[in-house]
């Protein structure tokens, strides 16, 4: 089947972009790894209209649920590799080997965690290893945890975790980059020991974590910290890869769009946290995914002319 609209992500600006098609009866496809995106990995949202406070799952479930009241085909936990694009449309190849075929795209893929890539990152991930302080911080109530990042990201999980924690061990390669204001209430912390110009090396332990081991980047020294998680706050990567051969991605890895979510790839276009629009918020990926929506329905109106 080739389909008039293929949505690729299910984060707030895919759910928001399907629900579009389908009012304006676009045959619409959704192929996405995952429901949620990195709203998944948010406890609480406050800055969303019409919620004073509404937990992060519960948003999501509501905006799917809204998706499936449409008669639009859903590919959930099929993670796209690659599209291809000639004159005949665009073909999604998944990491099953199936293929997707479509007229236009929407490409709202969002962005992933980025790894220190250090021994024992993966072993125990789940296992004393988040990259969601939000979600996971309340899981250390009482221990002494690392959090690894010197930007906004990571001093907001400092504050978040500061809460729940008997102790934080705030580790940087760098000079902490994040807003003075956040540097200075992670100062005022008393159960803080800020580690700067330290790398991570590895990450040990037996069944869960139990130390990090962190080395000074002037002297060369290492040093063991007791801890039984890590958060691992170094920011996050567009997932672009799939398009890396269409398009030229911003030095963030970044797909650039237009005011009207429109790339360089005629009926391509993008919304969410994958492009390079400012401020990566709930709201305004969904209003992102709106207009692409709308912006590739009036594409397909003209190629029908």
């Amino acid at each position: 089947m080739i389909y008039e609209l293929m949505i690729i992500g299910g984060g707030p600006a895919g759910l928001c972009a399907a629900v579009y098609a389908a009012r304006k009866q676009l045959k619409t496809i959704l192929v996405a790894a995952d429901v949620g995106g990195q709203v998944n990995w948010t406890k609480g949202v406050e800055n969303y209209l019409g919620y004073q406070l509404i937990e992060g799952q519960e948003l999501i479930d509501r905006f799917h649920a809204q998706v499936s009241q449409f008669p639009i085909d859903q590919k959930i936990g099929e993670k796209v590799n690659k599209l291809e694009w000639n004159d005949n449309g665009f073909t999604a190849v998944s990491e099953s080997g199936a293929r997707y075929q479509s007229m236009s795209v929407v490409l709202a893929s969002g962005k992933k965690p980025r790894k220190l890539n250090v021994p024992g990152e993966d072993e125990f991930l789940g296992r004393g290893v988040t990259y969601c302080a939000v979600c996971d911080g309340p899981l250390f109530f009482g221990k002494r945890v690392a959090v690894v990042g010197g930007g906004n990201s990571a001093l907001e999980a400092v504050l978040d975790v500061a809460r729940v924690a008997e102790h934080i061990d705030l580790i940087s390669m760098t000079p902490l980059t994040a807003d003075q204001i956040l540097v200075e209430r992670a100062s005022a912390l008393k159960n803080l020991t800020t580690y700067v110009e330290y790398q991570t090396e590895k990450i040990e332990g037996k069944d869960f974590v139990d130390g990090i081991i962190i080395r000074n980047m002037k002297t060369g020294v290492h040093k063991k910290l007791d801890v039984a998680g890590v958060f691992v706050e170094i920011g996050l990567t567009p997932n672009s890869d799939m398009v890396a051969a269409l398009l030229n991605l911003n030095k963030s890895g970044e797909v650039p769009v237009s005011c009207f979510c429109e790339t360089t790839v005629s009926g391509l276009f993008a919304a969410g946290d994958v492009t390079d629009v400012p401020d990566k918020q709930i709201i305004i990926a969904a209003g992102e995914g709106a207009k692409a929506a709308l912006q590739a329905h009036r594409y397909l109106q003209r190629l029908e002319k």
